[in-house]
């Protein structure tokens, strides 16, 4: 029994550890809720929850690995699959960063420009537009979050099974493992 918490605990320890060394470099870590945007106001980035401001005072590090500097309010994603190199893109006013690490655009120019594509053709006042979202890192489906986080679930449990046998030697627990390694690989999204 004192294996199996034993094996918990260095395997939360492991599980965060990337996550920690990685959130240190560049920018400041910050916390979120879902209320939470990093709104261009003013040309400088600003913290909103709900209807409240706050002025940055520094760069911040989103936990999906977005950086957003708050003097110029260029926003950098990193590498992933689609984007080996990571991207750039610079927040025009009204612009805002979601939680998650996506941009939501306040104007078509702004999504324009954001796209590469340069001017849009002028529109009327009050054409009405959907809006453009450029999302973040990792993102995905709630529903197929929740999803991998039954089946990963079910696997720990079970790993638990398995390991709590009562066994004089350990268990081979490898393919259990491996399955979790491509589960935290799915959930974790590319990095």
């Amino acid at each position: 029994m004192n294996r199996f918490f034993l094996l918990v605990f260095a395997a939360g320890c492991l599980a965060t550890t990337p996550r920690l060394a990685s959130a240190q470099a560049g920018g400041f870590p910050v916390q979120t809720t879902s209320r939470t945007q990093f709104v261009m106001t003013n040309g400088e980035v600003v913290r909103r929850e709900g209807t409240q401001t706050t002025p940055l005072t520094q760069n911040v590090k989103l936990p999906s690995g977005v950086k957003i500097n708050y003097k110029s309010g260029i926003v950098e994603m990193p590498a992933d699959k689609v984007s080996p190199q990571g991207k750039k893109i610079t927040l025009h006013e009204g612009d805002y960063v979601k939680p998650d690490g996506g941009v939501v655009f306040a104007t078509p120019a702004s999504a324009a420009a954001a796209r590469g594509e340069g001017t849009p053709p002028t529109t009327p006042p009050g054409t009405k537009f959907e809006p453009y979202v450029q999302h973040g890192p990792g993102f995905s489906d709630p529903a197929m979050q929740i999803s991998l986080l039954n089946k990963k679930i079910e696997l720990l449990n079970q790993k638990i099974q398995v390991l709590s046998q009562g066994q004089s030697t350990t268990p081979n627990t490898k393919a259990i493992d491996d399955q979790l390694t491509q589960l935290d690989a799915q959930l974790n999204g590319p990095k």
